[in-house]
């Protein structure tokens, strides 16, 4: 496993991220999950990535059990706030003081831990004073209880008032969490410039399109058992835009690319976001310990431009490469 500095800061982090989101806590049972993390660690993975909206706090709580007997020093742990919490009540959620407040704490315990490494701002709040954001994230920052703090799916404008903001705190933005994939690539026209001028990295979510990169789902087939196309508790509904028939028809085109290569699709999908400079990490996902094992293989890999132009016309019109798709939330969720 390598390792790559996280924005213009001095932490490291593995270049493949173990991420717990639609899986621990919803899923999968808890001791699979505990072995998926398990194998995250056998393969040198240091770096794990959850949400206290995910599974409604539960990814945190299975998440935080199973790193518990770990050094805690070799470890990078990120969670993040915005997404409703507990009964959804009228603060719990949005970026407001009081509820990036409580929610640390509440992380922290579930998590076992006295400070994650990275805190990040699930979206940007648009009905909280990003003012008021910031001030909670340095005072976070001051007592200890977040190293360093990120953001997920802000847009350039976004990224670059709430930067200018954290300077003025002394503190810095030093990571954006966007989905970016071979078919979502619309960070890279506004998000990826303002970022590198910014000194923020990406780690990406969805490198491999919720699945439908590793080719295993086939035009007019029936959907493999247990996949989470299949899933009816969230799986199913997330990975539904890519479900048509174009799509997965363009996808198979990548198949003799990632044969002459030697990589599964998968491994091919991974490995190609790690070759953007701006990505300090791709998150995996896993339902099963043996898919760890294998995505981690694309840590490390070098593509050449000649086999990332093929992938751009494997892939053709099929890629979303619109700036507006970064979207924000027009009201805070309840």
């Amino acid at each position: 496993m390598e390792h790559r500095y996280l924005g213009n800061s001095g932490l490291k982090i593995s270049e493949i991220v173990y991420g717990n989101w639609l899986t621990h806590g919803s899923q999968v049972e808890n001791d699979v999950a505990t072995e998926c993390v398990r194998a995250a660690l056998d393969a040198g993975i240091s770096t794990f990535d959850t949400a206290d909206t995910y599974a409604n706090t539960a990814a945190e709580t299975v998440l935080g059990a199973a790193l518990k007997n770990e050094r805690r020093e070799s470890l990078e742990i990120f969670t993040k706030v915005y997404w409703p919490t507990g009964p959804a009540g009228h603060n719990d959620s949005g970026l407001s003081r009081k509820h990036i407040m409580e929610s640390i704490n509440g992380s922290l315990q579930r998590l076992q831990t006295d400070y994650v490494d990275l805190y990040q701002a699930h979206r940007y709040d648009s009905e909280t004073p990003l003012e008021e954001t910031m001030q909670a994230f340095a005072d976070i920052v001051r007592q200890g209880k977040a190293l360093y703090i990120g953001v997920s799916e802000w847009n350039a404008e976004q990224l670059r008032a709430g930067q200018a903001l954290a300077k003025d705190l002394g503190f810095s933005l030093i990571s954006n969490q966007p989905q970016y994939n071979m078919l979502w690539r619309v960070i890279e026209a506004e998000v990826v410039p303002a970022s590198e001028e910014l000194g923020i990295s990406q780690i990406v979510f969805s490198p491999m399109a919720q699945g439908v990169l590793s080719g295993k789902y086939k035009p007019g087939a029936d959907l493999p058992e247990g996949s989470r196309a299949t899933d009816a508790k969230g799986g199913a509904k997330m990975i539904s835009r890519w479900m048509k028939d174009d799509v997965l028809a363009g996808v198979q085109n990548l198949q003799p690319i990632a044969d002459e290569v030697g990589l599964t699709m998968g491994q091919l999908a991974v490995a190609w976001v790690l070759q953007n400079p701006n990505v300090a990490a791709a998150i995996i996902g896993a339902s099963r310990p043996e898919q760890v094992t294998s995505n981690v293989q694309a840590a490390g890999v070098v593509l050449k431009p000649d086999v990332l132009s093929r992938i751009d016309d494997a892939v053709g019109s099929l890629a979303e490469r619109d700036p507006a798709k970064t979207q924000t939330p027009e009201s805070r969720p309840s």
